[in-house]
């Protein structure tokens, strides 16, 4: 999560000596080796930027994203890497700003044309948006809500698989918000589409920003009322009921889903 301190901006603003630059070249992040996030002068000429602004700022210091061309050469100290691949490696505070500037990216690239007219759009000066020229028609960065539940019956845990998942990796049931359903309409739909389950006594779990590309993640969960599994084709693999002695692997540390099965773990222990 973004830490306490950063408050988000949107400025039209160069790099400065002392920024914390979020450099990527196409979509992967520039990094050192040793996790360092790159300074202005370790950058490609920065009259070829695609885009240069300023995201934000923690602790006094702006955070700027920075971008170019997949194809354009960086300097040989630098690495070019996946957000997915930076956790661990950078600081945890900087993965949220640089998981920040990767959606904002993605908007920008992604909303260059009115998609009322097809002009092309231009940024706004400090807002986040990019705006048409001609109708005026003015785009804003998308946020998908999608839910997550962890489902409980007795001391086990119904955790699945989908076909993307590493091998051995099992996690919580997810699926995203439809238009015009509530969250709590979301679960049920989801769990019963999945894996043909009812649940009852929701209760809230916590959220994370799940920038791949432009997700919120909003973690529940649920005791188990009634149903077989069935796991739904194309989308589930596996379903199965986990105990305490059998868990599979679990997702990655940096997951809500990880701190969500860890809550449900600690409620079936005290049973």
């Amino acid at each position: 999560m973004l830490p306490t301190a950063f408050i988000p901006e949107y400025k039209h603003l160069p790099a400065s000596a002392n920024s914390l630059c979020l450099a990527f070249i196409g979509d992967q992040l520039l990094v050192f080796s040793d996790g360092r996030l790159p300074e202005h002068y370790d950058l490609p000429a920065h009259d070829c930027a695609e885009i240069s602004v300023q995201i934000g700022s923690v602790a006094s210091q702006s955070c700027v994203l920075m971008a170019w061309h997949k194809d354009t050469p960086y300097a040989a100290d630098l690495q070019a890497i996946g957000l997915r691949a930076a956790w661990g490696l950078i600081e945890d505070s900087h993965y949220w700003i640089a998981a920040r500037a990767q959606q904002l990216l993605t908007f920008d690239r992604q909303h260059r044309f009115c998609g009322c007219c097809g002009t092309a759009t231009t940024r706004m000066n400090k807002e986040t948006a990019r705006e048409c020229p001609a109708c005026l028609h003015r785009a804003y960065p998308r946020v998908s809500p999608a839910i997550m539940v962890l489902i409980k019956k007795d001391r086990q845990l119904l955790l699945a698989r989908s076909p993307h998942f590493r091998p051995g990796v099992y996690s919580a049931l997810a699926g995203f918000v439809e238009a015009g359903e509530s969250c709590e309409e979301a679960v049920f739909r989801e769990i019963y589409e999945e894996v043909g389950v009812k649940v009852s006594n929701l209760s809230w779990f916590g959220s994370q920003s799940h920038p791949f590309p432009h997700s919120l993640m909003l973690a529940f969960i649920a005791d188990y009322v009634s149903g077989e599994i069935t796991p739904q084709e194309g989308e589930i693999e596996d379903a199965q009921w986990f105990g305490l002695e059998n868990l599979p692997e679990l997702p990655g540390k940096s997951s809500i889903a990880y701190h969500l099965i860890q809550a449900g773990l600690a409620k079936i222990a005290q049973k």
